[in-house]
């Protein structure tokens, strides 16, 4: 199958430069910075002290440089933030301008594996020839079961975990102090994960987000972003299996193959009251 390549409209970029631009980066995400290399891309984010998530973010080593990709409409937000943190650091912190491309379902020629996960294709930076969509690539990522952050997580009201990102290669748990880490560390030593956004499928056009998903009268999460006939939701791990309904229509949860051997437990079928 030859792959898609898409432009992505909805993501943008931040150029980090200057000696310190590592360091500077490495105490303050997810991801370790240090060890980046020319050509390497990985997946992290940016929390708040108390551990919520702000930005998602790919990281791309350079030369000279890391650069971030971000979501557009969060991009000013994230310079500001950087440039807060920045004190005495000797870095400089710009807009880059470059587009941010995706191809799938394998890596094309001249992209990078999606750190996140290898089914989801490749990225790269800098124009290319385009025969797809961004809603071509949604539903590759939905299919393939993985939430967009930016999207599903909000800003400061999602905890990294709950988006999956410690499954999705987004959280160096070796690196030492980050932003956040003291509750994220917690989190996962203590194995206090009660929710985690999943996959669902349903028959016609998608509820609307923040509609409630319910497993009998019990409150079990809430429908994110999708499309006619499948979406994410947040969810309650310990209320997955049973009927499950929103917006009084039946859904089914799916946990991806890519979840195996994490704490979700296998989901059942939910069937409707027919």
């Amino acid at each position: 199958m030859t792959d898609c390549i898409a432009r992505l409209s909805d993501r943008a970029l931040i150029r980090v430069s200057g000696p310190d631009a590592k360091p500077f980066l490495h105490n303050l995400l997810t991801q370790d910075v240090e060890t980046i290399t020319p050509g390497e891309v990985r997946f992290g984010a940016m929390l708040s002290p108390p551990g919520r998530l702000l930005f998602d973010l790919f990281l791309w080593g350079e030369t000279d440089a890391v650069v971030l990709d971000v979501a557009t409409d969060r991009r000013e937000a994230l310079i500001t933030r950087l440039s807060m943190y920045r004190l005495r650091a000797q870095v400089e912190i710009t807009a880059d301008d470059r587009p941010v491309m995706v191809s799938w379902p394998g890596v094309a020629g001249g992209f990078m594996a999606d750190p996140r996960l290898a089914a989801l294709g490749g990225r790269a930076l800098g124009e290319r020839t385009t025969d797809g969509d961004e809603d071509d690539w949604d539903a590759h990522r939905l299919a393939v079961g993985v939430p967009d952050p930016a999207a599903d997580g909000g800003s400061d009201s999602t905890y990294p975990i709950e988006a999956n990102f410690d499954l999705l290669n987004g959280i160096d748990f070796r690196k030492g102090c980050f932003v956040g880490q003291e509750t994220t560390s917690r989190m996962k030593r203590r194995g206090e994960i009660r929710k985690r956004m999943l996959p669902i499928a349903f028959e016609g056009p998608a509820p609307a987000p923040g509609t409630e998903v319910l497993n009998g009268e019990l409150r079990a999460g809430e429908m994110l972003t999708g499309r006619d006939g499948g979406a994410m939701a947040l969810l309650r791990l310990d209320r997955l299996e049973g009927t499950l309904t929103a917006d009084g229509r039946a859904v089914t949860a799916r946990r991806p193959v890519w979840m195996a051997g994490s704490e979700p437990p296998p989901v059942a079928a939910a069937t409707s009251s027919d």
